[in-house]
């Protein structure tokens, strides 16, 4: 029993320790040439404190990082429940799904 607690608690740590809201592109010679270009918005080189689409990243000539500002909610009440994205915030909102102006506990959430 004392292994499966250790083995739990191991696998906790490596889960938030884990950045699977993260992705990077490697650029072509001569690609970005004017900057990154993201989802049809070309954004200049150094660092993009937010985009549109909520991710901020580090954009140079060879290769553009980018991590998301948001994390996705995983374990609420799905029956009452429902996920909407607040593109002001950058993040998901849990609210009821008869009454979307109440808002739901949110027991984890990754990303």
């Amino acid at each position: 029993m004392k292994s499966f607690l250790a083995f739990l608690v191991a696998m906790g740590i490596l889960v938030s320790l884990g950045d699977a809201g993260c992705w990077s592109k490697i650029h072509k010679p001569g690609e970005a040439k004017d900057g990154c270009m993201i989802n049809g918005k070309l954004y200049p080189f150094g660092h993009i404190e937010r985009t549109e689409d909520c991710y901020a990243c580090s954009c140079g000539e060879d290769v553009m990082k980018c991590c998301s500002l948001f994390h996705t909610p995983v374990s609420y009440d799905k029956k009452k429940c429902k996920v909407v994205f607040n593109k002001k915030s950058c993040d998901y909102d849990v609210v009821q799904k008869n009454d979307p102006s109440k808002t739901c506990f949110v027991y984890s959430r990754v990303g």
